[in-house]
């Protein structure tokens, strides 16, 4: 692969979409961030083509070309066919978005689920790097996990992952999905602030606030053990199921490090009996596994996987 050939990398998000110009080694040589423009409720898959296309120009202007792009997406997204089956915050069901945005840029491209991307970053070149039975679990707004068994990922049609989903409280909250007790209504970002507040008649701005008090104030340590209890619920389902050598744990929660990652842990492992005892570790990447991902898609795109 020639010195001069970079690939383009978007990640795609209700808020915002961000791509940029990523060269062998995986650094961003160009970077664009723009609102997601909407036509009504509708997310607009041309701007997507439009940064790829701007990119590819800015590429050209520089003496290189773009030969391959990767796409992150939230929602259910077939990987296999680069179709995104229903992806909420972007009004989208059902949209061919590989053979749109190829047709669009006449680049050779993958689309991926973004947790399964921001996996795919972690096992290839982060924490879990070298681990053929990894799982990447980013802790956010929501809850969900890319799963990596004997080196391939787990895709189902793009059903596969949903761990924010498990439930983990019969008896609890009612989550968005409309099931009670999911692991995201005890463990997902806001589910924290929301908590304290019940529990308090206090406010906090969200986890990090309540991470915040941990030192000083019993009940933000007990809306932080219920959250460390439920992920600790759901992943020892997961390490029953598939096993996984490492688990690496992501997301904007995961920003309070051991705090949050020591305790799940520790419970987890607590609660192990003839299970695989998997590392459990912070994920390396932070907010960079999104365009990481996609950045290896598009290598792979390209027919030049980085290993």
């Amino acid at each position: 692969m020639a010195a001069d050939q970079h690939v383009v990398a978007v990640d795609v998000g209700g808020t915002s979409i961000k791509a940029a110009l990523v060269d062998r080694d995986l650094r961003a040589v160009e970077v664009l961030r723009e609102p997601t423009r909407r036509v009504g409720e509708v997310a607009d898959v041309g701007q997507i083509a439009e940064l790829v296309n701007r990119l590819a120009e800015q590429c050209a202007a520089r003496g290189c070309r773009v030969v391959g792009a990767g796409i992150a997406v939230p929602g259910i997204v077939d990987d296999d066919l680069g179709l995104v089956r229903a992806a909420v915050n972007l009004g989208w069901v059902d949209v061919p978005l590989r053979e749109e945005l190829e047709k669009g840029t006449g680049v050779p491209l993958l689309v991926r689920h973004d947790v399964r991307t921001g996996g795919l970053a972690e096992f290839t070149v982060g924490a879990g790097k070298g681990a053929a039975d990894a799982m990447f679990m980013p802790v956010g707004t929501g809850i969900a996990a890319a799963v990596q068994v004997d080196g391939r990922m787990l895709g189902a049609a793009g059903y596969a992952g949903e761990i924010g989903h498990v439930v983990v409280d019969p008896g609890g909250a009612v989550c968005g999905c409309g099931t009670q007790g999911c692991l995201e209504t005890l463990a997902a970002a806001p589910a924290f602030a929301r908590r304290y507040a019940e529990r308090t008649g206090r406010t906090v701005s969200d986890a990090a606030g309540v991470a915040a008090l941990l030192a000083t104030d019993p009940d933000a340590r007990a809306v932080w053990r219920d959250a460390v209890d439920a992920l600790a619920t759901a992943l020892l389902l997961a390490v029953t199921l598939f096993g996984p050598a490492v688990i690496v744990i992501g997301g904007g929660v995961a920003e309070a490090g051991e705090a949050l990652v020591g305790p799940v842990r520790e419970e987890l492992l607590s609660r192990l009996r003839f299970q695989r005892r998997p590392e459990v570790v912070r994920a390396a990447l932070g907010q960079d596994a999104g365009r990481v991902g996609a950045a290896l898609l598009g290598w792979q795109a390209a027919g030049e996987p980085v290993r």
